[in-house]
């Protein structure tokens, strides 16, 4: 008896979620990845999906069939060669899977160019968003993808503890120069690149939130926000400390940090199954508010982790999604002084049975270790 695949189990757990008249439409995308084991970039040339309740298909250039079956569970591949019509394909595994109309949901990153494509051939056809059904299923993540996660924290707090050893060592250096270090740290553990484009924000760059990082020489007392992660089997590591490299920290750091630390314990202690997204915003929210600094807390407090390191749930006012079990999202709370300095610390945590479980352990002070 074969096992089934986890991709090909996500698939059958999608086409339950259909109703009989919805069609979903993928292109390379994490969705994509996500119900076959694929990945490829977006391009110009027609790689669709096609996913009904009883059925599959995948439309591909040639070029790709012989790949996308030795890697993933799909067995049959209709291609089409450069030169040819793929649209003239895709009508035909429309015709042959019966979708003439009905509800059709397209991938949120398909390209207009295959929307409009798509539209044309199904003018009957009523469309929206894959992600009414999919955001439903990967928003809880299975044990292959929490172990993922729970190794991408693992290396990205290794790395977080070698750069913060480095102390004075730090100082001197431009902001860029320390990025490339960590991704070095990362890599040497077992990591496969960066899940994002680091943050290294010095002094003042440090109160922009989203600040990455430049040519900045970092500076004696000067407090430096890092926010980074890598990839571990597709999935992204994501934490944030700030630390003070050498010297003596500003005049009101030290409170800002402690009020930011205890805005973070507030929130994880916050989480739970039955409680709402925006319940442990508030939670974090609620701290730094009551500390005076409510303006300066520029953002969300966090965002849901899996193949995207932002994704659903959003941790945020207003969002009254539920948290269940298998759930992952970061916190994140932060006070930023402009023209000064920032100061965040973010951890993700999964949603347990009982409360949650923090994927992130290094240490969360803020001096150099």
């Amino acid at each position: 008896m074969t096992t089934e695949s986890p991709f090909e189990t996500r698939l059958h757990r999608c086409q339950d979620a259909l109703s009989d008249d919805e069609t979903l439409v993928l292109f390379p995308s994490p969705n994509l990845l996500y119900l076959t084991g694929f990945e490829e970039e977006p391009a110009e040339r027609h790689l669709l999906a096609f996913v009904t309740p009883g059925d599959f298909a995948i439309v591909a250039p040639e070029m790709y069939a012989d790949q996308i079956i030795e890697e993933t569970y799909i067995e049959r591949v209709d291609a089409w060669a450069d030169g040819d019509d793929p649209m003239a394909v895709v009508e035909d595994v429309l015709s042959r899977l019966g979708v003439e109309g009905g509800r059709v949901l397209l991938d949120d990153r398909m390209f207009a160019l295959f929307s409009l494509d798509l539209q044309a051939a199904l003018p009957n056809a009523e469309f929206g968003l894959a992600s009414a059904v999919l955001d439903d299923l990967r928003i809880r993540k299975d044990e292959g993808e929490l172990d993922a996660l729970r190794e991408a924290g693992r290396i990205s707090d290794e790395a977080s503890e070698a750069i913060r050893a480095m102390g004075a060592e730090a100082v001197g250096m431009t902001e860029a120069e320390l990025a490339a270090e960590i991704g070095a740290e990362m890599e040497a553990r077992g990591g496969d690149g960066f899940s994002f484009d680091p943050i290294v924000g010095s002094g003042p760059k440090g109160a922009q939130p989203h600040y990455r990082h430049g040519d900045r020489e970092i500076r004696a007392g000067e407090p430096v926000i890092l926010d980074f992660g890598t990839r571990y089997d597709g999935y992204p590591g994501d934490q944030t400390r700030t630390v003070v490299f050498d010297g003596e920290p500003p005049e009101e750091f030290e409170r800002i940090h402690a009020v930011v630390h205890d805005a973070l314990d507030a929130a994880v202690e916050a989480v739970e199954p039955g409680v709402t997204a925006a319940s442990v915003d508030e939670a974090a929210r609620s701290v730094i508010e009551e500390a005076g600094y409510g303006e300066q807390f520029l953002h969300r407090t966090g965002h849901g982790l899996g193949l995207e390191v932002h994704e659903a749930p959003y941790i945020v006012e207003g969002n009254e999604t539920v948290l269940e079990p298998g759930m992952v999202h970061s916190i994140e709370p932060g006070i930023y002084l402009d023209g000064r300095f920032g100061a965040r610390i973010e951890d993700i945590v999964v949603v347990t049975e009982d409360g949650c479980e923090r994927l992130n352990h290094s240490p969360r002070t803020w001096e150099p270790l």
